[in-house]
């Protein structure tokens, strides 16, 4: 797809731009080494305008993954956010997917640089898996160990782990994989976290080997609404074929109920899942004003 035309205009570093003139040094350490941070962050058209879903938390996180890689981000949140509703303006963008990327100048040793770049891009993007029921297989590649990385950040280097786990899923005819953690558990999918459904509740991975997805808190918050229990806990792919119904959650691909996993179906019909309410819920929280909810 086309993420700019040459109308697109971009932030970099302090200034709004064309993106067809934005540059990047050849020499930056994070296309050498992957050493930069970012996120995926949507805004809505909502009935009070156009809202960006969850923005304090996403550039906190973005703030967080920088501090974990000794990258000092020289934006606070709070600017972050104004600055990313004037992109979303002067590209008269509503529903949009907004990609902010902090990366790194010039530096072939091993150690971070002064030099830090801020750019934020943001596009037209439509649910990043489909709106179909997902037909998954259990990856042979692994999530990274925690004490290999920090997994909790959003790096730009841990995601070459993601385009294999979804390009060998897709090479042997699979939607998407489903990836374990070093000790076999289930941890999550290449982009998103994982939830399953049995007898009513949800269970899902704790956090120590998986990213601390916004989506999948917002997951805990619309099942404490709803009533579903949900546990956190360690599970084998043995025990998801079991299960009743299971969906990913992210910001990319919000709330996606799977079909399958290899060879196992699982039984609900979706519409009659607990998992298809949450999926059902999410689509209302993002659709109205969060401020204006909380305030009025």
């Amino acid at each position: 797809m086309s993420y700019f035309n040459n109308n697109t205009v971009l932030f970099l570093n302090g200034k709004f731009v064309k993106a067809s003139d934005a540059t990047a040094s050849l020499y930056n350490q994070t296309m050498h080494y992957g050493n930069g941070v970012f996120e995926g962050i949507r805004s809505y058209d909502t009935e009070d305008g156009t809202r960006i879903f969850k923005a304090k938390e996403h550039f906190d996180r973005l703030h967080y993954s920088a501090k974990m890689m000794h990258i000092n981000l020289p934006y606070s949140s709070a600017e972050l956010e104004a600055i990313t509703y004037e992109l979303l303006r002067r590209n008269n963008l509503t529903d949009a997917y907004i990609r902010p990327l902090v990366y790194l100048g010039n530096n072939m040793s091993l150690s971070p640089t002064d030099e830090v770049h801020v750019v934020i891009m943001a596009w037209e993007w439509a649910n990043y898996l489909g709106d179909q029921l997902l037909r998954v297989s259990l990856s042979p590649y692994q999530r990274p160990n925690p004490k290999a990385c920090h997994v909790e950040a959003k790096v730009v280097g841990h995601y070459t782990n993601s385009i294999l786990a979804t390009t060998e899923a897709k090479q042997r005819g699979f939607d998407e994989a489903l990836l374990t953690d070093m000790n076999g558990n289930i941890a999550e999918g290449p982009g998103a976290n994982f939830f399953f459904e049995k007898d009513g509740k949800l269970v899902t991975a704790p956090l120590g080997n998986i990213l601390s997805g916004i989506t999948r808190a917002t997951v805990f918050e619309l099942a404490k609404e709803l009533e579903i229990p949900v546990e956190e806990r360690f599970f084998t792919a043995d025990e998801v074929k079991t299960a009743d119904a299971a969906f990913f959650c992210g910001t990319a691909a919000e709330v996606a109920g799977l079909k399958s996993l290899d060879d196992y179906t699982f039984p609900f019909n979706w519409e009659d899942s607990v998992s298809h309410l949450i999926q059902l819920r999410y689509r209302m929280r993002v659709s109205v004003n969060e401020y204006h909810q909380l305030h009025v």
